[in-house]
C-alpha cells in the first residue's frame, strides 16, 4: 500500500511563497506520476498541476508562470513550489500518484495553504 504525506503547508501573506512537499512509501517506486490538487471551501477539488514518470509537467492556467511541479526520485519525494501567492489560491492542497492507471490512485491526507491579504 502507497502512503502520502504531504507538509509544507501554512499562513502566507500576498506576493510570498511556499513550498509543499509529498512523500511516497510503502512501495518500490518507478514509472510514477504525481500530481498536486486543491480544495478551496465550497468548491469543488480542482487539478493544479503534475508531473509524469518522464518528467512531463501540466499545469493548470491560473498558476503556470507561479507555481513549479518537481520531485526527487531518490527520495520518493515530490514539490510544489509556489510562489506570488494570492487569495484565490487559498485551499487545502493534496498530493495524488498514479502508476499505469488513469485515475490518481493514491492521496495524501491533505496541507492548507492560506493566504492572507
Amino acid at each position: 500500500q502507497v502512503q502520502l504525506v504531504e507538509s509544507g503547508g501554512g499562513l502566507v501573506q500576498a506576493g510570498g511563497s511556499l513550498r509543499l512537499s509529498c512523500a511516497a512509501s510503502g512501495r518500490t517506486f518507478s514509472r510514477y506520476s504525481m500530481a498536486w490538487f486543491r480544495q478551496a471551501p465550497g468548491k469543488d477539488r480542482e487539478f493544479v498541476a503534475a508531473i509524469s514518470w518522464s518528467g512531463n509537467t501540466s499545469y493548470l492556467d491560473s498558476v503556470k508562470g507561479r507555481f513549479t511541479i518537481s520531485r526527487d526520485g531518490a527520495k520518493n519525494t515530490g514539490y510544489l513550489q509556489m510562489s506570488s501567492l494570492k487569495q484565490e489560491d487559498t485551499a487545502v492542497y493534496y498530493c495524488a500518484l498514479k502508476f499505469s492507471s488513469a485515475r490518481y490512485d493514491y492521496w495524501g491526507q491533505g496541507t492548507q495553504v492560506t493566504v492572507s491579504s
